[in-house]
């Protein structure tokens, strides 16, 4: 029971803490160009958790390092990127909402490559999930016609990456902390964030006379040591506890508090959609597979 209860603590925690990230890009891009906050969002993350547990990287078996760079660049890298795109022309909550297609991508690209089996329980759950993203995807676009779906692709893109490192860090890097994995994914991709900043133009007038730089750099911080660092601790953590596609259900549950913080934004909510959020939350139960 002790380590169930672990579970779903992680996966509250979780949801809250990435919930709110889709509003904070939103925020971090009114100073920042989509490619200035993937990359400062990288370096921030990754200075914070080299501080955290650089001594770890030394625990690292010299096999592993292709496991935690491909990891990298799936998992942080590109979706820092592909997201900040995709919000310049799509809603905060519409980008979480399709967030909620990892759970789908990680059983079929987990049964598919990674030959990770997922009971009928989870497959049912994983579809009621699904059914209830639809409608808010559905609901959303009428309330939003004007918006360029075509960005949304960046964002289903992303979601194929995630359910790759999810099945990649289960089966291959079981054995690695999750600190440490999550250093090892920055060490990887540090380098290519700081090169894409200094081609970005960030060290310009330009950049630093923008009304609102300053908040935006608070709020990528902000971004960055919580929404990536330390939920990424927490992520590595709970797929090695539970099973990956309960992992990944923290997608279903993250835009119920988009959403919330929508509102606060003055954006619209239906009743529909919260029919649609009691159904996904019905579907995040399901998705969990309890021990034999």
């Amino acid at each position: 029971m002790k380590g169930i209860n672990a579970k779903w603590v992680y996966l509250f925690i979780l949801s809250l803490i990435w919930g709110s990230s889709f509003i904070l890009i939103k925020k971090s891009l009114l100073g920042l160009t989509p490619f200035q906050l993937g990359s400062l969002r990288t370096i921030f993350t990754g200075t914070f958790l080299f501080i955290a547990g650089y001594s770890t990287i030394k625990t690292i078996e010299k096999q592993q390092w292709k496991w935690l760079i491909l990891s990298g660049f799936l998992g942080s890298f590109f979706p820092a990127f592909l997201f900040a795109i995709a919000e310049t022309e799509i809603d905060s909550s519409i980008a979480s909402i399709l967030n909620s297609l990892v759970p789908l991508n990680t059983i079929l690209m987990g049964f598919a490559i990674f030959k990770i089996t997922s009971t009928k329980r989870q497959m049912f759950g994983v579809i009621i999930g699904f059914i209830g993203t639809a409608i808010l995807i559905l609901k959303g676009a009428n309330l939003n016609p004007n918006q360029n779906y075509l960005y949304a692709g960046f964002v289903i893109f992303s979601t194929i990456m995630y359910a790759a490192n999810v099945n990649i860090i289960k089966r291959h890097l079981y054995s690695v902390k999750p600190l440490t994995i999550a250093v090892g994914n920055y060490v990887s991709i540090i380098i290519p964030a700081v090169i894409i900043l200094l081609c970005s133009g960030f060290f310009s007038d330009t950049t630093f006379n923008k009304p609102d730089f300053k908040m935006s750099l608070v709020y990528v911080t902000i971004l960055s040591f919580f929404g990536t660092a330390l939920a990424k601790v927490m992520f590595n953590k709970l797929i090695h506890i539970s099973t990956p596609v309960f992992a990944s259900s923290v997608t279903y549950l993250m835009p119920i508090v988009a959403l919330g913080w929508g509102i606060l934004d003055g954006e619209s909510f239906t009743l529909t959609q919260g029919f649609a959020s009691i159904i996904i939350l019905i579907g995040v139960y399901l998705s969990h597979r309890p021990k034999a």
